[in-house]
């Protein structure tokens, strides 16, 4: 048997590493290989590391409103004070460059627990100055019946009054604004709740005067220019249901969670007259 010497490639002694594969296709050819690929694995159900875009989410899925709770804590913080300086000068574009939902969500949400806590505290306080010796139960009732009366405000009212808007042909203002302002507006009632707590009368109706003015003109100040938007101009006369609204909150507020007295008697052996501090 004869034996013949064949010369090795030099590149042969460098291992692997010294190997190389090479594509004789142009670029234009390997995109659309790669691309006909990724169409053979989508239709096999299979995943690719390629993010496929996606359209437009309708109002009933969550991605609809995730935009609106895109936000950080310090934009919301500096929406809600804002609403507290009338002569701020971004007092009318808080909302601006986009409306939020987050803020609206939590404001009433917050306002609720303060509008029970303080109630309950300060009538624990007045039954303990009136009846040292009572014990006093707390009315788990008033957060539902808070909780009640805050969403259907907040949420309600401007979805009806948006609604009554697009029947007018005012297309300007979405439901996100409407939502906006009326949750940014009840953010001075979460500090005038507290400090209702001073079992003193004519403060609390102070305190309450003064969170409706605010909270009333800040509404106003940013529902009226939409209204006066409308080709009829008796869509103005919706400022004044708004007024009225609000005005039947404040009084709500005032009458169900600040109105708690001590009981004091008037000499010795006389039934208690009831007086309110």
């Amino acid at each position: 048997m004869a034996y013949v010497a064949v010369d090795a490639d030099d590149r042969l002694e460098e291992g692997p590493e010294g190997l190389e594969f090479k594509s004789f296709l142009g670029a234009d050819a390997r995109a659309d290989q790669r691309t006909q690929s990724e169409a053979s694995n989508l239709d096999r159900g299979y995943l690719t590391d390629h993010t496929t875009h996606k359209g437009p989410s309708g109002f009933w899925t969550v991605d609809y409103y995730q935009p609106y709770f895109d936000v950080d804590t310090s934009t919301v913080l500096k929406r809600c004070y804002t609403t507290l300086l009338p002569t701020s000068p971004s007092y009318l574009t808080i909302l601006t460059p986009s409306a939020d939902l987050y803020g609206p969500f939590w404001i009433p949400t917050t306002l609720i627990l303060a509008l029970f806590m303080s109630s309950s505290l300060a009538a624990s306080i007045s039954s303990y100055l009136s009846d040292p010796g009572a014990v006093y139960e707390y009315d788990f009732g008033l957060l539902g019946l808070a909780a009640t009366i805050v969403y259907i405000y907040t949420f309600a009212v401007p979805i009806l009054l948006w609604l009554a808007l697009r029947y007018f042909g005012v297309g300007e203002w979405g439901v996100a604004e409407a939502l906006g302002v009326w949750g940014y507006s009840l953010f001075v009632w979460i500090p005038v709740s507290i400090l209702c707590v001073i079992p003193i009368s004519i403060l609390r109706w102070v305190l309450v005067g003064i969170a409706f003015c605010l909270s009333g003109y800040f509404l106003v100040k940013n529902v009226y220019p939409i209204l006066a938007m409308a080709d009829a101009k008796a869509t103005r006369l919706l400022i004044i249901v708004v007024g009225v609204l609000h005005a039947g909150l404040a009084l709500t507020f005032k009458v169900l969670f600040f109105s708690y007295y001590v009981v004091h008697d008037i000499g010795p052996g006389a039934d208690p007259a009831r007086r309110f501090l």
